[in-house]
């Protein structure tokens, strides 16, 4: 017989009769005649009751049962007397797989986040964290799905670069020269290693998909990044997962429009698909998710200038902990106050000083700014980051020469601008924040599966 998932069978209106389901324990309770089991096997939040009678030829192995053992059940699908629960399952016969020791760290109590991190290889049978990588898997579709009814075109980047796009230079080496190969000064001859040359772990696929843009149209790549930034606050890992749209012929406002659409459709599609899994999180993650996700929804995303931001926070009496001048970089705290505490939803911040953003952005015509644009959102602060491409050859080239970046390394991206160059916009919007905001989880380590920190490479 053809295994059936749970959460199959529980959206069942009549019963098929006879099923099988495999799964794990997560609790058993005996009686003179019975064992009732709840059986979980990952595929939905609710468990299924099993009732284990002693006329099982191996009722005595069923008895040895402990939490976090495999069984497989088959029997009879019926209406649970039960409260809460529509179908149970009559065993009519039980395999047992495997039965786990005592010491199983799953016991029916409350782990800490902090605890569960440490056995991040069993903390998907939990409640929550089961809950959080269902969507995870779910967004991770939407988002395919999204960009395939838009008629984009995905693009696999290369993980392994010689460029570095945002210019942070925070970024791991890749290399094949072992330890002994090292220059007795300490300089690596990058001539020797596997590439010729140096190459990193990317930052993003920004620049693989700009080249794509001004050739297939609309494009989006969406895969993991790298960044070796040594920080250990519950914002940063040094792996993490990026969704990066590029359009061609589109400016600044359209990026908006793009990034609008694109969150909200997220948001619902999560609302819809995984309905009982969300509410878990708005009932005991955070108490005010619903009502942000229905902010999300229905609030048209507001857009101010960097300027005018920056006169706001200003103005705001707020003691923040990193004070507020133009020509600054914000901080999440800044990006918070804006989103929660002014607009409360959603807010675009446009038109950044150029000191303070990347070489490839579009120059404005006051000369001061370039046409980038961030989305803030409650609770988490940056979500979106993007901007309009510089598409002018002569502009891009004295950006590089402002910057010090030499123009041999990037003479493909130069290219682009000689040969057919158009406007263009794009933007990457972080996986595991985007996951953060909608579960309301403040960790982005638990947002992740086996999440990569400075010191930790566990798992």
């Amino acid at each position: 017989m053809e295994r059936t998932k749970i959460k199959a069978l529980l959206e069942l209106g009549t019963s098929p009769g006879q099923v099988l389901v495999k799964g794990w324990v997560r609790t058993k309770r005996d009686s003179k005649d019975f064992s009732f089991l709840e059986i979980n096997d990952g595929s939905c939040l609710a468990n299924i009751q099993v009732i284990a009678g002693n006329d099982l030829a191996n009722y005595e192995d069923v008895q040895r049962l402990t939490t976090g053992s495999a069984v497989g059940i088959t029997g009879e699908l019926v209406e649970s007397p039960g409260k809460g629960q529509k179908w149970e399952i009559q065993a009519g016969s039980a395999e047992v797989i495997s039965i786990a020791p005592e010491d199983y760290p799953l016991q029916k109590k409350r782990h800490s986040d902090e605890f569960l991190r440490s056995i991040a290889h069993l903390r998907p049978r939990t409640n929550k964290y089961g809950a959080a990588f269902r969507i995870r898997s779910e967004m991770a579709y939407a988002i395919h799905k999204f960009y395939r009814d838009k008629g984009f075109r995905y693009l696999t980047s290369p993980l392994i670069t010689g460029s570095d796009c945002e210019g942070a230079g925070e970024m791991f080496r890749v290399t094949s020269l072992s330890p002994a190969q090292v220059a007795e000064d300490g300089k690596m001859d990058f001539g020797k290693d596997f590439f010729g040359q140096e190459s990193n772990l990317t930052v993003s696929g920004q620049l693989s998909a700009e080249m794509f843009a001004l050739s297939l149209g609309d494009v989006y790549t969406f895969g993991p990044t790298f960044r070796a930034e040594n920080s250990n606050t519950s914002r940063h890992v040094a792996e993490f997962w990026m969704l990066e749209p590029e359009m061609a012929f589109c400016d600044l406002a359209g990026n908006m429009d793009h990034g609008e659409e694109l969150v909200k459709t997220l948001v619902g599609h999560a609302m819809e698909h995984c309905e009982a899994d969300m509410n878990l999180f708005g009932k005991f993650v955070d108490k005010s998710l619903p009502a942000l996700l229905k902010t999300l929804m229905d609030e048209e995303f507001a857009r101010l200038p960097y300027t005018d931001a920056i006169e706001i926070l200003e103005k705001s009496g707020k003691k923040f902990e990193f004070p507020v001048a133009y020509g600054i970089d914000l901080q999440s705290e800044h990006e918070r106050f804006l989103a929660e505490e002014y607009f409360k939803k959603p807010v675009f911040l446009i038109n950044y000083p150029r000191e303070i953003k990347p070489f490839y952005m579009r120059m404005n015509d006051d000369e001061k700014t370039v046409a980038a644009m961030d989305l803030l959102v409650p609770r988490i602060g940056e979500l979106i980051g993007g901007s309009q491409r510089e598409e002018r050859l002569d502009r891009l080239e004295a950006r590089m020469d402002e910057m010090n970046l030499p123009k041999d390394d990037y003479w493909w991206y130069l290219d682009s601008r000689r040969y057919g160059t158009a406007p263009h916009s794009g933007f990457g919007l972080g996986f595991e924040r985007f996951l953060m905001m909608i579960t309301g989880i403040t960790n982005i380590r638990d947002v992740i599966p086996f999440p990569r920190t400075p010191g930790s490479i566990d798992f």
